[in-house]
């Protein structure tokens, strides 16, 4: 697993640095820089049903950048992978089984949604380079939204793991103002010590680092209770949340992702439960799961020393779509498959890093 490790952290950071003085393409970023609302539904309207074949990239991603925009998401992996030994272990294990075969269906992010901490400080580095804004998903039990987005280019990429395919990248954001006004408080406190730490958030990624001071275990404690989401995000920060394996891109039986997750179980390690080990969507056409989030121990701002969670990886298999249904195995690409994101599976994916799945036996 050399090759998804690779990327050095100082040459990335630098860069990204230059990258927050250059000015954005306004064409590009029209759909996330709008006002919440007119943003949403600009993003919406140019996405077909879930289901529906996507329609092709506007901008492939400039010869003169790839390699760049590839060593940005590398160091974002290379924390996830430090600091999550399942994740790691798990790909390991699947290279060792399938062979240069793996491809990541999409990278996720959990982020505040105030003062400019939600998912535009994330989306506009990707939209940058060529991302396209797709679809908007609402969890208003958890108070929720998400939004993702489409890669430039899935087609010229033949290696694995980050030097593969282009992820989507899949950006949520807890709706503060719908919190009690003391997890309000909490939340705009800590804000307020990161200044324009949200300009950053791409470079806070890589380096796997809080924009914002480190928390007091209380106030961790006191969004525990009221929102897990929140309190994972506290202590977090832009760290990437998830991984994903493409399933459907193996070659060995594991591809199903139903022997995959027998596969992953056998090795010793434990799924999310939540709904059922498989999260299928109504069309049966997207089916996932994923691992329960590693813990950690944290030492908080007042010296206090306590498990927190970290991140997880989960497992998608997308299968054909019905109009596909009678291609040849070497016929298939990834846009004959469903695309697109379900939110009945998302909300029990969000579980990876509940109290309830870390302490189920």
């Amino acid at each position: 697993m050399a090759a998804t490790l690779a990327g050095a952290r100082s040459p990335g950071a630098a860069a990204i640095l230059r990258l927050r003085l250059t000015p954005a393409a306004p064409r590009r970023l029209a759909a996330v820089r709008c006002p919440r609302r007119r943003g949403i539904a600009m993003a919406a309207a140019s996405s077909p049903p879930p289901g529906a074949t996507p329609p092709a990239p506007a901008d492939p991603l400039h010869k003169g950048t790839d390699s760049f925009f590839q060593t940005v998401i590398s160091n974002m992996e290379k924390v996830y992978l430090t600091r999550n030994p399942t994740a790691k272990t798990i790909l390991e294990l699947v290279h060792s089984y399938d062979g240069d075969h793996i491809c990541y269906d999409h990278f996720a992010f959990r982020t505040f949604g105030v003062d400019g901490y939600g998912i535009n400080s994330l989306a506009e580095f990707f939209t940058d380079f060529g991302y396209v804004p797709r679809d908007e998903l609402r969890f208003p039990a958890k108070k929720l939204r998400a939004l993702w987005f489409s890669p430039p280019t899935n087609g010229e990429y033949n290696g694995t793991g980050i030097n593969g395919p282009l992820p989507r990248i899949f950006i949520s954001e807890l709706l503060v103002d719908e919190l009690s006004a003391q997890s309000q408080d909490i939340i705009h406190k800590y804000i307020r010590t990161s200044g324009k730490g949200n300009k950053h958030a791409t470079l806070a990624s890589t380096l796997g680092e809080l924009t914002w001071e480190k928390p007091i275990y209380s106030d961790f404690q006191v969004l525990s209770r009221e929102s897990e989401y929140a309190a994972w995000t506290l202590v977090n920060g832009y760290a990437l949340n998830h991984a994903t394996i493409a399933t459907h891109r193996l070659v060995s039986d594991i591809k199903s992702i139903s022997k995959f997750n027998k596969f992953v179980e056998d090795n010793g390690f434990k799924l999310n439960s939540e709904g059922g080990i498989l999260k299928v969507s109504p069309d049966g056409l997207l089916q996932q799961s994923s691992t329960v989030a590693d813990s950690a121990l944290f030492t908080f701002a007042d010296g206090i020393t306590e498990s927190i969670p970290r991140s997880y990886i989960e497992f998608a298999e997308r299968l054909l779509l019905p109009q596909f249904k009678d291609l040849q195995n070497e016929e298939v690409k990834e846009h004959h498959r469903r695309d697109g994101f379900e939110v009945g599976n998302a909300d029990k994916i969000f579980e990876s890093t509940s109290k309830d799945q870390l302490i189920r036996r």
